[in-house]
C-alpha cells in the first residue's frame, strides 16, 4: 500500500512551513525589485526576460541536485506552448500592474487567483464545486471589490484591472498546469515554460533593451534570484508538508509587502485595503479547508511567478 501524506518518511511539517515562508519572501522582494526596475526606467518585456534569465542558475540547480536526467523529455510540447504562452501573458499583466500599484493592494488581489482556479475547475474541467466553495469564492470577491474601492480609490484604475485580469490569468495557469501535470513532471513544466518564455522575450528584446547603470543590473539580478529560489522553495515545500500545511502561510507575502512598501517606497495601505485582505484570506482558507475535507489535499506546485 502505498504511504499517505502524513506517514511518508520525508516528510517534515515545520521544514515544509519554513521552505513555503521562504518562498512568500522571496516573492515579496521580486515584487519591490520589479517596482525598482520601472522607476529604473526598464520595460516590462526586459524585466520579465532577465526574470528567467537570472532565475535560470537556481532552476538548474534544483534539477541537477535530483539527478533528473529525463528533464528535458515531454509527449506534449504543444501543451507546454500552449502553458507559455498563457503563463507568460499572466507574468505581464502582473509585472505591469506593479508599474502603477502599491506593493500591498497589488498582493491582496493576487490573493484572489485560487478563486478564480475554483470558478475554473467546475466550467473546464467539470469539477463539482459545492455550495461552500462557491460562497467562499463570491466572498473572496467581495475582499477584491473592497481592495478596488470603486468610485473612492486613490490609485490608478488600469492597475486594478491589471491585477485583476493577472489574477485570473493566475487562475487559468493553475488549470492548465493540473492537465499538463497529470503526465508531465513539475521540474519538466518550469523548464519548458522558463525556456519556451526566453525564446519569446529575446525575440523582441532589441526593440526594448537598453544600458543600464550598476545599481539596476543589481535590481535586475536580484529579479532573477529572488524569483528563481522562489519557485525552487515554493515547490520544495509541498515535499515535506501537505498542502493544507503550507498554503496558509502564502498570507505572510503580505506582510512582507506592506513592509517592504512602507521602507522602500512609503507607501501605507489604507484600512480597506486591509479589510479586504482580511476577506480574501478567510475565503481561501476556507476553500482550502474544503478541499482538505473532501480529500483533495494532493501536493500541487503553484504556477511560478
Amino acid at each position: 500500500m502505498a504511504a499517505t501524506a502524513s506517514s511518508r518518511p520525508d516528510q517534515n511539517r515545520l521544514l515544509g512551513i519554513g521552505l513555503r515562508i521562504g518562498a512568500t519572501t522571496c516573492f515579496a522582494f521580486m515584487a519591490a525589485m520589479i517596482k525598482l526596475g520601472y522607476q529604473a526606467g526598464v520595460s516590462t518585456p526586459e524585466l520579465a526576460f532577465y526574470r528567467f534569465a537570472f532565475g535560470l542558475p537556481p532552476l538548474l540547480v534544483w534539477i541537477a541536485w535530483d539527478r533528473n536526467i529525463s528533464v528535458w523529455r515531454t509527449e506534449r510540447p504543444m501543451a507546454h506552448v500552449t502553458r507559455a504562452a498563457i503563463g507568460l501573458g499572466t507574468m505581464l499583466l502582473a509585472f505591469s500592474s506593479l508599474a502603477y500599484l502599491p506593493l500591498a493592494e497589488s498582493t491582496t488581489i493576487g490573493f484572489a487567483a485560487p478563486l478564480f482556479a475554483v470558478a475554473l475547475s467546475a466550467l473546464i474541467l467539470k469539477e463539482k464545486v459545492g455550495r461552500h466553495r462557491w460562497s467562499a469564492v463570491v466572498l473572496g470577491f467581495v475582499g477584491v471589490l473592497v481592495v478596488m474601492r470603486p468610485g473612492g480609490t486613490h490609485v490608478p484604475a488600469i492597475g486594478l484591472v491589471l491585477a485583476i485580469l493577472a489574477a485570473f490569468g493566475v487562475g487559468v495557469v493553475t488549470i492548465t498546469i493540473r492537465q499538463i501535470g497529470r503526465t508531465e513532471g513539475t521540474q519538466t513544466t518550469v523548464l519548458w515554460f522558463t525556456l519556451l518564455s526566453m525564446l519569446a522575450l529575446a525575440s523582441v528584446l532589441p526593440f526594448y533593451a537598453r544600458a543600464h547603470d550598476a545599481g539596476t543590473w543589481a535590481i535586475l539580478v536580484g529579479l532573477g534570484l529572488f524569483g528563481g529560489f522562489g519557485q525552487l522553495f515554493l515547490t520544495s515545500s509541498l515535499r515535506f508538508a501537505p498542502v493544507s500545511v503550507v498554503v496558509p502561510f502564502d498570507y505572510t507575502q503580505l506582510l512582507w509587502a506592506v513592509l517592504l512598501g512602507w521602507f522602500i517606497f512609503a507607501n501605507q495601505p489604507p484600512a480597506t485595503t486591509w479589510a479586504g485582505a482580511a476577506v480574501i484570506i478567510a475565503s481561501g482558507l476556507y476553500t482550502l479547508y474544503r478541499e482538505h475535507k473532501l480529500g483533495r489535499d494532493k501536493p500541487r506546485a503553484a504556477p511560478p511567478i
